[in-house]
C-alpha cells in the first residue's frame, strides 16, 4: 500500500512545534532561531519531505478567483452575505464562484474539490449542518488554500472566522419576550453540534436564568426548518396551553409555528408571543409581522472577504487568525406584543 507523503503538520507533531514554525524554518525565516531551523531542516531532509506541488502552484500563480461554499443560496441571510463578499471581491479585482451544498456533506466535499481543481486563490465556507467529519477542510489547509469560515464555522480547524453573536442575539430576543410579559417560553432549536444552534439555545437559557425563570426541557423542541416544525406540530400544540411565548432559532421556523398555532385557534400574539432570528423578507410580510433579530449578513460577508484577501495577498501571516463577531439587533414587530389581538 502506497504511503502518504509527510506533511508540515506531521513534522510539527513529531518535533512538538507549531506548523507555522516548521513552515518558516523551511523558508529560512529570520524570526526562527538557528537552532530550530537546523532541527527542522535536518529532520525534513531525513524523512525526505517535499513541498506540496499544488500548494506551490497556488502560491506562485494567482487566478484572482475565490470560492464561496454555502448551504442555501435562496436563504435571505446567505444572499446578503454573498452581496457583501462580492462588493469587496470585485472592488479588489477578484471574481467569485458560488457553490451550494443543500445541507449535504458529500456535495460539500465535491464542491471544495471542484474549487481546488479550478485553482481558486482562497475559499469562504459556511458549513453544512450535516457535516460531522472535517478531513476535506484539513486538506485545503494542507494544500495551501486559504480558508475563512463564516456563520457556521468548524471549531476543529484553525482559521479566520466571521460570525454573528448568536448567543447575544438569542438572549436579546428572549429578554424581549420576557419584558413583554412572557412567563413560559418555548424554544424551537437547531442541531446542537452546530455552534449557531448551541449558542442560540444557550442565549435563550441565559435570559431565562437572568430572570429566575424555569428552564423546562420539555419546552425545547428540535426543529429548525419549516418542514420539521410541521412534523413536530403535535408536540407544539400539546404544549401550547402551557406557554405564552416562543423563541425560534430562525424566521422560517417562527412563522411556521405561528401558522400551526393559528390553525388550532390560538391568536398571535394575544395568546402566544413569537420572536424569530434572521429578519428575512418573510418576517415583514408574515401575519402578524414577525419580531426578530437582524444578523448583519452584508457586513459579515464584507469582513470575511477582507480577511481572505489578507491571506491571499500575504498581508497577514499564514497561521495568524482572528474571529470577527457582529452583534444582532432586535427588530420589533406585532408578533411579540403580548395581549394584543392581531386578528
Amino acid at each position: 500500500m502506497k504511503s502518504q507523503p509527510i506533511t508540515i503538520k506531521d513534522i510539527a507533531r513529531i518535533l512538538g512545534i507549531s506548523p507555522s514554525t516548521v513552515s518558516r524554518a523551511l523558508k529560512d525565516h529570520p524570526d526562527i532561531s538557528p537552532k530550530t531551523k537546523q532541527l527542522v531542516q535536518t529532520f525534513a531532509e531525513k524523512v525526505n519531505y517535499r513541498p506540496n506541488a499544488l500548494a506551490l502552484s497556488l502560491r506562485s500563480s494567482k487566478t484572482n478567483t475565490i470560492g464561496i461554499v454555502i448551504p442555501e443560496i435562496v436563504h435571505h441571510f446567505f444572499s446578503t452575505v454573498i452581496s457583501g463578499i462580492e462588493d469587496v471581491a470585485y472592488g479588489r479585482g477578484y471574481n467569485a464562484i458560488i457553490c451550494q451544498t443543500n445541507e449535504n456533506y458529500q456535495r460539500e466535499v465535491i464542491d471544495l474539490q471542484a474549487l481546488v481543481d479550478n485553482r481558486v486563490d482562497g475559499i469562504l465556507v459556511s458549513m453544512s449542518k450535516n457535516t460531522h467529519e472535517f478531513t476535506h477542510f484539513e486538506n485545503l489547509k494542507e494544500n495551501g488554500v486559504p480558508v475563512v469560515f463564516f456563520d457556521r464555522i468548524c471549531e476543529q480547524i484553525s482559521s479566520d472566522r466571521v460570525i454573528a453573536d448568536d448567543f447575544e442575539g438569542a438572549r436579546i430576543a428572549t429578554r424581549h419576550l420576557i419584558n413583554k410579559g412572557c412567563k413560559k417560553i418555548m424554544h424551537l432549536a437547531a442541531p446542537q453540534h452546530l455552534l449557531i444552534g448551541k449558542n442560540r439555545k444557550e442565549g435563550y437559557t441565559s435570559a431565562l436564568k437572568e430572570h429566575k425563570m424555569l428552564c423546562d426541557d420539555r419546552y425545547i423542541i428540535k426543529c429548525d426548518t419549516r418542514e420539521s416544525v410541521f412534523a413536530k406540530a403535535d408536540d407544539i400544540i400539546r404544549l401550547a396551553p402551557e406557554i405564552d411565548g416562543i423563541f425560534a432559532v430562525n424566521d422560517s421556523t417562527a412563522i411556521a409555528s405561528m401558522q400551526i398555532l393559528q390553525r388550532n385557534g390560538y391568536s398571535i400574539p394575544k395568546d402566544i408571543a413569537v420572536a424569530g432570528f434572521g429578519d428575512g423578507p418573510n418576517a415583514n410580510i408574515a401575519y402578524p409581522p414577525l419580531t426578530t433579530v437582524e444578523q448583519k449578513g452584508y457586513d459579515i460577508g464584507q469582513a470575511a472577504m477582507r480577511l481572505l484577501i489578507g491571506h491571499i495577498e500575504g498581508s497577514v501571516e499564514e497561521e495568524e487568525f482572528e474571529t470577527k463577531i457582529f452583534t444582532p439587533e432586535l427588530v420589533e414587530r406585532t408578533s411579540s406584543q403580548l395581549g394584543h389581538d392581531a386578528r
